[in-house]
């Protein structure tokens, strides 16, 4: 059976099946669900009789039809029994992820009386007096808001609020194992950007920090930056920031390995709304040599009309030789492709037209740009935000780290040189010695990942780099990409 979507652990379902006990059943059964293109991950013996074995089959599928088809095969095997399914996803979010836990037992009276009344009015009392306080007396030290209106739900949309909780579950519980930062969702019951900022500025004397999340382009900038000026704490997008650090940290790594400079390169960016244009303005900040930004609009160009005010800025400064055709058409002789767009845009046919030694990212999800396996065919590079493809490019290796540093340091901002020290210090995980075109970036679950990152944050913000002159450049972005568009 063909299947043009990779299996994954996201589709992975446990199967209870009973077969005859004889010695070529279970061989019939995994074979059955190889065929169906499904991989097996795990199989167990749960209860067997002289007659009949009782076995769970754990496999990955690519999606929810696809397991469909996979357990279809299984019952029209002779004597095979499927007596129950189970999607392993849905299993792990019963309930939901995280929890409240206590750090003070409350087991006496006496702690009792010192944990809440009359103990703690002194110090209420005491923060009243010092705000200043907050920070070392109460959760706002080590605390974060997951703030999303459920715009934008990973790649699938407007979904609201309520559907977008199991995201928020998920990267709270990213942050307390990877940070070890104590993280909270806040969905809101709107997606007005004045009700947005006035909600959040309500809450935040609760938090260390802001974490904007799944909030659609342009709202997304807008929101962030005007409540950077409203808080004294940092406001940090992740679509945007989180993403543009994971990129340039992996991107350093690739061109070490294909021996290009960053300055010598031409990149083509699929996606110029929030992630892409993160993405864009840090690599022009650091010295890139061209980038031509695809979008809706296609090439985003000089002369071009009907560019809302960000893209307007793109096209002024990118796109050097003026190009105006396809996306394909862009990837001719280019060094680099950075897609966060859309899947099955491109074939290999496409990547076979880049430069010598090409670096792709493909970074839409589930499903990238380009199938991984034919642009390997080509480039020298490849990278996806897939956890079972090589080179998995995953915000989760940033945003921990980032806040770490934020909390320790009291930031009162997230700055473009707090990214840059947070993308070499991803880089720099690997290590020069060790990175090959199947490694750019260190594991998810590297421990020295976050730690890394928190120090280089938390020294950019103690030693902040001299503000830059005025000039028409990169720094002008975040303003102007106030009325920014959405990545297709």
């Amino acid at each position: 059976m063909a299947i043009t979507r990779l299996p994954s652990a996201g589709f992975s379902i446990t199967i209870r099946i009973s077969v005859p006990a004889d010695a070529s059943s279970i061989g019939r059964v995994t074979t059955s669900v190889g065929e169906a293109g499904a991989v097996v991950t795990a199989l167990d013996v749960v209860d067997s009789d002289p007659n009949c074995v009782i076995v769970d089959l754990t496999c990955d599928t690519a999606d929810a039809g696809h397991a469909d088809q996979v357990v279809a095969a299984l019952r029209v095997l002779d004597g095979v029994n499927v007596r129950k399914v189970s999607d392993r996803t849905f299993l792990l979010h019963l309930g939901g992820k995280i929890e409240v836990s206590p750090k003070v037992g409350l087991r006496t009276r006496d702690e009792l009386s010192r944990a809440y009344t009359p103990g703690v009015a002194r110090v209420c009392q005491a923060i009243a007096d010092n705000p200043a306080d907050a920070r070392r007396l109460t959760i706002k030290r080590n605390t974060v808001a997951v703030v999303s209106d459920g715009s934008a739900v990973l790649g699938l949309g407007n979904l609201g609020p309520a559907a977008s909780l199991p995201v928020m579950e998920g990267k709270a519980a990213l942050f307390k194992r990877f940070g070890g930062v104590d993280a909270w969702p806040v969905v809101l019951d709107t997606q007005d950007a004045d009700e947005i900022v006035a909600i959040v500025k309500a809450i935040a004397p609760a938090y260390g920090g802001i974490n904007l999340e799944d909030i659609a382009a342009p709202r997304c900038f807008e929101v962030e930056a005007r409540l950077r000026e409203a808080l004294d704490i940092p406001v940090f997008h992740d679509d945007q920031h989180g993403t543009a650090i994971c990129v340039l940290a992996a991107l350093t790594n690739a061109l070490r390995v294909v021996g290009k400079q960053l300055a010598d390169v031409r990149v083509v960016v699929s996606g110029a709304g929030a992630a892409g244009t993160a993405i864009m303005k840090l690599l022009l900040r650091q010295g890139v040599g061209d980038i031509i930004a695809y979008d809706r609009q296609g090439a985003l160009h000089r002369g071009q009309s009907g560019l809302n005010p960000a893209w307007q800025w793109l096209a002024e400064h990118t796109n050097r030789d003026g190009y105006t055709g396809d996306l394909a058409g862009a990837l001719n002789g280019a060094d680099v492709f950075i897609g966060v767009s859309a899947p099955n845009l491109l074939t290999g046919a496409d990547i076979a037209t880049m430069a010598k030694d090409a670096i792709v990212f493909a970074l839409a999800n589930p499903d990238p740009e380009v199938d991984p396996r034919e642009a390997r065919k080509h480039a020298a590079v490849v990278a996806t935000g897939r956890s079972d493809q090589p080179n998995q490019i995953n915000n989760v290796l940033a945003f921990p780290g980032v806040f770490r540093g934020m909390l320790d340091a009291h930031a009162e901002q997230f700055t473009e040189e707090m990214a840059i020290a947070a993308a070499q210090a991803i880089a720099d995980v690997v290590g020069e010695e060790k990175i090959n075109p199947t490694v750019i970036v260190p594991s998810v679950f590297d421990s020295r990942v976050a730690p890394a990152v928190a120090a280089a944050v938390r020294a950019a913000a103690q030693n902040p780099a001299p503000a830059p002159a005025a000039d028409p450049g990169p720094a002008d972005l975040p303003e102007i990409a106030a009325n920014a568009s959405a990545t297709p």
